[in-house]
């Protein structure tokens, strides 16, 4: 075992606390004022930020005795696998339904747990945002590949193992967020961000993808493209599914140099 993860076995099983609290920013609908309201709950081993939610949910009153409206949250498949539930979890952001109470005390060394929407999307409510910008970017390059009819195609093209397995990372992709809200380039209009980047690659490195290779490149040429990405790398900092996203820009720039440089050949 983990020296590390011992000590935090050790600590949760020594020094549980009764109760803890979750401080929520809240807002009551997009353009209001944005309040905070703590919630205090009881303690219980092996909870997840989407449980203490859910729990507040039943009877939301405040640590202070005011009975308030419920908290506004997305969640659906409570598995790590949608992204809904991405939310800023003491100032990191990440998944809800995989950030555990017990890990979040410990990190804190308190006993509140600060919950707070993603800022790089319009907060519709509480912790509620839109995240419709991240699939209006996989449009603009294209992140999908044509397929003429649906008869029978006969077997795909071969693969080598090192692009499967490439390919299979950029895959993972499941449009949470968090690259984009860690990232410092990124705001509305002026990059277009990491996963729009990665699923780019991602249809690029198909051999029937690459038909439209040209088309997803042009897609990131504009003033929101690639080129303002500055290589803070955080993106692969906070990824949950520990996605190349770095590597998927490097190749990407480097396929779009390379075409503008020698693309006029193949016309």
């Amino acid at each position: 075992m983990n020296p590390g993860n011992a000590k935090h076995e050790k600590k949760r099983l020594e020094n549980p606390p009764a109760k803890f609290k979750l401080r929520i920013q809240r807002r009551q609908n997009e353009g209001a004022e944005v309040y905070w309201e703590t919630f205090e709950l009881p303690y219980r081993r092996n909870l997840n930020v989407i449980s203490a939610l859910m729990e507040i949910r039943k009877d939301p009153v405040t640590a202070d005795g005011k009975t308030t409206t419920p908290p506004v949250w997305d969640m659906s498949c409570l598995e790590q696998v949608c992204g809904i539930c991405t939310m800023v979890i003491d100032g990191k952001v990440r998944q809800s339904c995989s950030a555990l109470i017990d890990d979040l005390l410990i990190d804190s060394g308190s006993d509140t747990v600060t919950l707070q929407p993603m800022s790089k999307f319009p907060n519709v409510r509480d912790l509620k945002v839109d995240r419709s910008r991240m699939f209006d970017h996989l449009k603009q390059v294209n992140a999908w590949i044509e397929l003429d009819g649906s008869y029978n195609l006969g077997p795909g093209p071969q693969l080598s193992n090192d692009t499967a397995q490439e390919r299979y990372a950029y895959s993972r992709c499941m449009t949470c967020g968090c690259c984009l809200e860690a990232c410092p380039q990124y705001h509305e209009d002026n990059y277009i961000g990491p996963q729009a980047i990665a699923q780019a690659r991602l249809m690029n490195m198909h051999p029937v993808g690459k038909m439209e290779m040209e088309d997803r490149l042009n897609g990131l040429l504009g003033e929101d493209g690639i080129t303002n990405c500055g290589n803070a790398q955080n993106c692969i900092q906070v990824c949950p599914m520990s996605i190349p996203l770095t590597r998927a820009i490097y190749d990407t720039n480097r396929d779009i140099t390379i075409n503008a440089l020698f693309g006029w050949l193949k016309k």
